[in-house]
């Protein structure tokens, strides 16, 4: 442990209180309808963070009706794009207004960095003037072309309540790649952020009032996943659910859902390949290996947790990519200068941890880490930079979604093996080839099964462009046009001109 880069405890100071969190509904904050609570311990500090209503079915069932009635009446689903381009760069300046006050929240809940949660709160507010963009633009179609005596029209309307369902592990960006589209299309929506990170949405909620949204257009449960996140799933005044997190409840989503037909956006889980040739820029490749398997401490979908490197180059990269991992500072969230901070829960550490004894237990090699890491003057759960090398693909460690600071490493000698290992997987999330060959690139580009490929770079992102999985990564695209697109119906509308119809009785 003493040759990692260990950042202790920091001067920084705790909030003298714990964060009051309720519920938003129908434009007044409320406590849970019997009064119960529940509270988040921050994962790096051991200290309280957040006292949090715990909703239950009834707060569900007064938040769809409250979001019902707002669509219905019309006040924000029939207004001008303009008005509601309007509302949502008030709030992306609100965002950046409150923008230390949020990240400190997010980072004691999550035990992210600071400096990485000031930089989602920044792209947050970023994707929310986007979406102001799509809501002045959005537009139907006219055909002119189907005689001279019809006109045909394609009306873009909003698909209605949305339930919109967040995980713990970016819960202000997930919630605003989602949110601000719904919103811009002309949809209401009831939203749950995940119990273990419900105070940035709160204050979000706290925004869009401020902003001057109408009463019952976005609501706030929270709570946990039974009751809430089921009885927004399955409440048949609900047109839609968008739902960000792991594959297993997001297949228990659709069956949910399924009863009564709603649509359904999942961003599920990843097992995300980089693929490194021998002729990489093999200085920038280790950079974005590390960048791509630490950030977020590997609680993220994108994670490139799956290295699939040229057997000529393997040992040199290992051994670059082992010495550059001991330089990333883990330690405490509070710090400026750390980049990794704590894991969620002590049972999701014990997770991780049994990925990597089981792996090691079956033949592969761990050169680094592979064990909980201690932090001076810290009572939170911390992990090692850990490495993992002789990995087949056959190995859960290279199959399942570990969600943690842990990089599997496997060889290829050709690019269609190549090619053949990364679609060897249930997941399609995100891929990323190395290689100063354009053609490679653009090969492995078309033959990736994933919803994403970076070529030369990991997990650049931008607001203009979709995010999404194919295969067991889920269904659906965020950000982008695509990103309102899924909040859209499409309506048709048939004209005839002139009394030109023929009876159909003669």
């Amino acid at each position: 442990m003493s040759e990692l880069n260990v950042v202790s405890i920091s001067e920084a100071k705790l909030p003298a209180e714990p964060f009051v969190a309720r519920h938003l509904i129908d434009g007044d904050w409320c406590q849970s309808a019997d009064g119960a609570a529940f509270e988040r311990v921050s994962p790096s500090h051991g200290s309280l963070v957040t006292v949090a209503a715990r909703g239950g079915a009834g707060d569900v069932d007064a938040a769809v009706s409250a979001a019902r009635r707002a669509f219905d009446k019309g006040n924000w689903s029939q207004t001008s794009g303009k008005d509601r381009a309007t509302l949502l760069l008030k709030v992306a300046d609100l965002i950046d207004r409150d923008r230390e006050r949020i990240a400190l929240l997010e980072t004691l809940e999550s035990g992210k960095p600071i400096s990485q949660a000031l930089a989602e709160i920044e792209g947050a507010a970023d994707i929310w003037r986007y979406a102001a963009s799509l809501a002045r633009t959005m537009h139907g179609e006219s055909h002119n072309s189907l005689g001279s005596d019809f006109l045909g029209l394609v009306l873009k309307e909003p698909i209605g309540v949305v339930s919109i369902i967040t995980p713990w592990n970016f819960p202000f960006l997930i919630v605003s790649q989602k949110l601000p589209f719904a919103l811009a299309a002309g949809c209401t929506a009831v939203i749950k952020p995940s119990e273990m990170t419900p105070a940035t949405t709160v204050i979000l909620g706290e925004l869009l009032l401020e902003a001057g949204l109408p009463a019952g257009v976005a609501n706030i449960v929270l709570g946990y996943g039974d009751p809430v996140g089921a009885a927004m799933t399955t409440d048949k005044r609900v047109d839609m659910v968008t739902f960000t997190g792991s594959t297993a409840v997001g297949k228990a989503i659709v069956k949910a859902a399924g009863d009564t037909l709603k649509k359904v956006s999942l961003e599920l889980g990843g097992k995300n390949p980089q693929v490194i040739f021998p002729d990489a820029d093999l200085e920038s490749a280790v950079d974005a290996v590390a960048f791509g398997v630490y950030f977020n401490a590997g609680e993220c979908c994108n994670s490139g947790s799956r290295i699939i490197v040229h057997e000529d180059i393997a040992e040199e990269f290992l051994k670059r990519t082992v010495d550059l991992s001991r330089k990333v500072p883990f330690g405490d969230p509070l710090d400026p200068s750390t980049k990794v901070g704590a894991i969620i829960t002590p049972e999701h550490q014990n997770k991780i941890d049994t990925y990597v004894r089981d792996a090691s237990k079956t033949g592969a090699s761990v050169r680094l880490g592979g064990e909980p890491l201690s932090v001076p003057g810290l009572t939170g759960q911390f992990y090692q930079p850990t490495v993992i090398a002789n990995v087949e693909s056959h190995m859960p460690i290279a199959r399942e979604e570990v969600f943690g600071p842990v990089l599997s490493v496997l060889t290829f000698k050709t690019l269609e093996e190549a090619i053949a290992l990364v679609n060897d997987a249930d997941y399609g999330l995100s891929a990323g080839v190395w290689s100063e060959n354009v053609h490679t690139c653009l090969e492995f580009a078309r033959k990736a099964q994933a919803g994403t490929v970076w070529t030369n770079t990991w997990m650049d992102g931008f607001a203009e462009l979709p995010f999404g999985g194919v295969k067991e990564s889920g269904q659906g695209r965020e950000l982008g046009k695509y990103g309102l697109d899924e909040f859209l119906e499409a309506k048709t509308v048939t004209m005839r001109i002139g009394r030109t119809r023929q009876p159909w009785v003669s």
